[in-house]
């Protein structure tokens, strides 16, 4: 089993910046390929960023978010990252952190077998 708190969500003003926090626990963290997915109201869940576990942690991110969101990882502290700039309204959503198996990442929700429980982003024009 692993568990995943996000945390760090908030109000920003558009062009501003935030960090989200993901902490893991239960299974080894370093052998988890994690990813990062939102869902905005009345949206279906869409895929942002993900980082290999493996293969000095190659990142993929969504067309929306590449140049201005960067994810990372602390293995030593069994967390995630995800540091976003240049926030727009559009960003509004509930974040996801999730995890999976594998050698690798992937864009698609349902190869993810833990999720968090959300935190909210919110970006004011």
């Amino acid at each position: 089993q692993v568990q995943l708190v996000e945390s760090g969500g908030g109000l920003v003003q558009a062009g501003g910046s935030l960090r989200l926090s993901c902490a893991a626990s239960g299974r080894a963290f370093s052998t988890l390929n994690m990813g990062w997915f939102r869902q905005a109201p009345g949206k279906e869940r869409a895929f942002v960023a993900a980082i290999n576990w493996s293969g000095g942690g190659s990142t993929y991110y969504g067309d929306s978010v590449k140049g201005r969101f960067t994810i990372s990882r602390d293995n030593a502290k069994n967390t995630v990252y995800l540091q976003m700039s240049s926030l727009k309204p559009e960003d509004t959503a509930v974040y996801y952190c999730a995890a999976r198996f594998g050698v690798m990442w992937s864009t698609y929700d349902y190869e993810y077998n833990y999720w968090g429980q959300g935190t909210q982003v919110t970006v004011s024009s």
